[in-house]
């Protein structure tokens, strides 16, 4: 009694102590990062206050430059170079060098840049969501859902956890190798490729650099060239964070430029991470093949959201507005698919017209807006298409977002919240990916029905399920072939960064996130050593030794039986046998044959 109340006494002491070092903060350095020349405070150099004319067509995907502006105003930004090949290889050729010295780091280390960029980050929300919203034209506080929020996220995951996904796993050696140990080791790959989109510029290159880098990667970055301006800004938060602990200057690169830009990042890293279209990606696919690297590919996205009969339509028309507005608006491919229970069809269309009608659509940082710009250049022209391909066979459109005060130059970077009613999978409306405000909704009966509709799609991102039964929820959302699954919410399973994120189908294959995202970045070898060594060593048994004994296969017989037989006195019967043989192979009489 009294060694177990001793033992209790020591882990309340213990549980005491671990409470009180949580409350000592740990010592992090701050670091200064110069936002003067991407502050907009209204005394802009005369050269960059013009408005900027974007180029038609294939002439904005190249050139030695790529031209940067505000897609919610077409205020001139600056541009940046448009890297060639040999100057890219030339980047990789940098990284690579100093990937050699940071393998070599600790993970107390590693965890210090992330604290130090987690700080950083914390206290300077507001800049990088300016930031973020001049380049794409997305609200601040969509920004601070997408960029921030996930980021802080995965950060705080990989402190957490990172360290033990990547120590060696031991594994069981099986009936043969009793006598082994078996582990599986996490090493680094190298050199990472990334290869990223526009949509959220901030955690797009924060999201692929975390991963390479804790797992003892380097990494390059090729940022969109829609998004360029903001993260030539954010590369220098790492670079900061990088010299704040020592680590090599050159462990984290950021290039930009166009298509033979991404081509030459392809064909010199040891991995690839794609975020953007299926084409892109199966050209990514292409060229990888000729190095033999892996590949991760996160591509478009069409999800299901289903809303059953038995739900608060209040809540979910809630969610289903922030669906549209925020992911599929400017920032994801969200959720592009409405299914909802004809039951309350009526009910659910109503309160997302309501919604849909008060919201407004401006440049987010000239006023409260409900809604930015789309950021890529004449989308709304395929937006538009979509939607007249709906109308022209038979939807109906029910209710539009306004505008509010939109400078001449900037109305086409706008496109309405827009909610249509009638529509069917023949329309292009719900086979393409829109990547636009539009919230198309289709009535269904049953659950066999909205399953069959869900999968009725070339993508396979992601889907969310809606019901007052749970279970229900489950089960619909299990039958959904898709990476990803949300149930009573849409969203939720990329904010748990201890989940692997990524689709099938035309929306990809490979995942980031989780602990498999973490060591996609790394080489997985599996080591077997001996339990016991140097006392017990493999040895070879006399009847399979060389010259193969003239019983040799029935030794391997009598040992496959005894280890795998199904019966245990089978099994004991051939171990008989096997103990038998290898006696016989080593008595004197069976020694003086073989010599023979």
């Amino acid at each position: 009694m009294a060694l177990w109340w001793s033992l209790l006494v020591l882990a309340f002491a213990y549980a005491i102590c671990r409470f009180l070092l949580m409350l000592i903060p740990p010592k992090v350095p701050s670091i200064d990062v110069d936002a003067s020349d991407v502050l907009d405070d209204g005394n802009q150099a005369q050269e960059n206050s013009f408005i900027y004319v974007p180029p038609r067509g294939q002439a904005q995907q190249s050139g030695k430059k790529v031209q940067c502006y505000e897609p919610a105003t077409m205020k001139y930004l600056g541009y940046v170079p448009a890297l060639t090949p040999t100057e890219v290889k030339e980047q990789v050729t940098k990284v690579r060098k100093a990937q050699k010295m940071w393998a070599k780091t600790s993970f107390k280390q590693r965890r210090q840049f992330l604290r130090i960029l987690l700080q950083y980050i914390i206290r300077h929300q507001a800049l990088i969501c300016e930031i973020s919203s001049r380049d794409t034209g997305k609200t601040m506080v969509d920004a601070s859902l997408g960029e921030i929020m996930t980021t802080c996220e995965k950060i705080n995951w990989l402190l957490s956890e990172g360290e033990q996904w990547l120590k060696p796993e031991y594994r069981s050696s099986g009936r043969s190798m009793l006598h082994k140990r078996a582990r599986v080791e996490f090493h680094p790959l190298g050199v990472i490729g990334a290869i990223v989109s526009w949509n959220y510029p901030f955690h797009n290159i924060f999201n692929p650099m975390l991963a390479a880098l804790f797992s003892g990667n380097g990494i390059v970055i090729k940022i969109s060239e829609h998004a360029s301006w903001s993260g030539c800004f954010y590369f220098r938060i790492i670079q900061s964070a990088l010299a704040a602990i020592g680590a090599p200057e050159d462990l984290v690169e950021v290039i930009t430029g166009f298509a033979e830009t991404g081509e030459a990042l392809v064909s010199s890293v040891d991995k690839v991470i794609f975020v953007g279209s299926p084409g892109v990606g199966k050209m990514i696919m292409r060229n990888a093949s000729d190095t033999l690297i892996p590949v991760t590919l996160e591509l478009g996205g069409k999800d299901a959201f289903i809303m059953c009969e038995d739900v608060d339509v209040d809540h979910v028309a809630q969610i289903a507005v922030r669906a549209v507005l925020q992911s599929s608006g400017q920032n994801c491919a969200g959720a592009e698919r409405f299914y909802v229970h004809r039951d309350v069809y009526a009910t659910f269309v109503s309160k997302v017209t309501k919604i849909i009608k008060s919201v407004t659509s401006g440049p987010p940082l000239a006023g409260k807006y409900d809604m930015g710009a789309l950021c890529m250049h004449e989308h709304s022209e395929k937006l538009e298409s979509l939607v007249n391909d709906a109308l022209d066979k038979g939807a109906e459109i029910v209710a539009r977002g306004s505008f509010g005060h939109i400078g001449e130059d900037a109305v086409d970077q706008f496109f309405p919240p827009t909610v249509i009613v009638n529509v069917n999978h023949s329309m292009r409306l719900m086979q393409e990916e829109a990547f636009g405000p539009i919230m198309p909704i289709m009535k269904f009966s049953s659950d066999e029905e909205v399953i069959k509709l869900a999968n009725d799609s070339k993508y396979g991102l992601g889907c969310a399920v809606f019901s007052g039964n749970q279970t229900r929820a489950r089960e619909i959302a299990s039958q959904i072939h898709c990476g990803v699954a949300a149930i009573n919410d849409f969203a939720a399973t990329y904010m748990c960064q201890s989940l692997p994120f990524g689709g099938v189908k035309h929306s990809g294959f490979g995942r980031f996130g989780g602990a498999e995202g973490l060591r996609a970045c790394c080489l997985v070898k599996s080591v077997v050593e001996d339990r016991w060594w140097p006392f017990i060593k493999t040895k070879i048994p006399k009847p399979i030794q060389y010259p193969v004994a003239e019983n040799g296969f029935e030794f391997q017989e009598s040992l496959v039986e005894a280890l795998y037989g199904l019966n245990i006195w089978d099994r004991l019967r051939a171990l008989v046998n096997v103990l038998k043989m290898l006696t016989d192979q080593n008595s004197p009489s069976s020694s003086k044959k073989l010599k023979d």
